[in-house]
This record gives structure tokens, sequence and C-alpha cells, in this order.
């Protein structure tokens, strides 16, 4: 059924526990923050030869085969795919979301979950609506859960773990 979907102009469409989700595309700032997240990880890509994508690849969650579209995707070049539209989500390496206001449940509560189920290791949540604005790191999965979460104001620096094994300078999500 989702991939009978015609183009939504405007909206996002995935599927979080079996239910379709149709929301608002971001605005402008909403797609910086991704575009700014893959800026700062350029020598990581490098380095790995890894992919980054802001916004435009969907993953196919492993087990539940949901279908959801993350604001940044990190992978391995050759991460396997389901079908030929999406990346499988246990070969990723990291996935992140801009919280927006239409999005702030789905992002904080129902991701995380979906993600760790998925087999994903670094979940990444960048929160400009919060106060004050923050960023969490999630990794660690352990029977399907995240079991370490580091939280961090923005402006304050934040360690991606291995396999990223980075230094996030999280001032780049100021406004």
């Amino acid at each position: 059924m989702f991939d009978a979907l015609p183009p939504l102009s405007g909206f996002r469409a995935e599927v979080i526990e079996g239910n379709l989700i149709l929301a608002p595309v971001g605005n402008p700032e909403h797609a910086g923050c991704a575009m700014k997240l893959y800026r700062a990880l350029i020598p990581v890509l490098d380095e790995h030869r890894w992919e980054g994508w802001a916004g435009n690849v969907d993953v196919c969650i492993e087990g539940s085969r949901d279908p959801v579209e993350p604001d940044f995707v990190l992978a391995p070049a050759d991460c396997p795919r389901w079908g030929n539209r999406e990346l499988l989500s246990s070969g990723l390496i990291m996935v992140a979301e801009v919280v927006s206001t239409s999005s702030v449940r789905r992002d904080r509560e129902d991701k995380p979950p979906l993600y760790a189920a998925g087999g994903v290791p670094i979940y990444l949540l960048i929160d400009t609506v919060a106060e004050p604005p923050s960023v969490t790191v999630y990794s660690d999965i352990r029977d399907g859960v995240y079991r370490t979460t580091a939280t961090v104001p923005v402006g304050t620096p934040l360690r991606l773990p291995a396999p990223i094994d980075f230094e996030l300078n999280t001032s780049i999500f100021k406004a």
C-alpha cells in the first residue's frame, strides 16, 4: 500500500507501528540542520568511505518492514537494500531526526524504539524546539533497546560513539 501512494507534494509519508503517518515536510531551518550535520561529518565520511544523505533516502526498518525517511542517514557504501529504493535499517551506521513542532512525539518517543528494534546502532535527535534546545545521542542496543543516551544543550560538544567516534560541535545547530 505504501508504494502505491501517489507523490504527496509538501508531505512526508512514513509507517510507524503499522500506522501510515503523513506529516508536512520541514521548513528551510529544519532542512538546514540536517545539512549542517552532513557538512560536519564530511571528514568522517571521507575517512571511512561512508555515504551520507540529508532527508532524501528511504529506510526499511528490518523486522517490521516499516518505511521511514529520516532527516539524515549515515551508511557504508555497500549498505544492504530492501528492494531498489530503501536502505535496510540494520545496515546503517546512524540516523538523525530534527524535531519540528509537527514531529515532537514521533521523533522523541516513537522513533528511538523503532530505530533500535531495526538495528540502527546510533540515533541522533536534534531537538531545536526543546527548551533549551538540545542534542541527544542514543546508542548501545541490547534486546532491541538503546541502553545509552547522552543529551547536551545546543552549543556543547557531543561525542558520537564508535564506529563514528567523532566529537560533534553542536553549536552548528544554533538558530
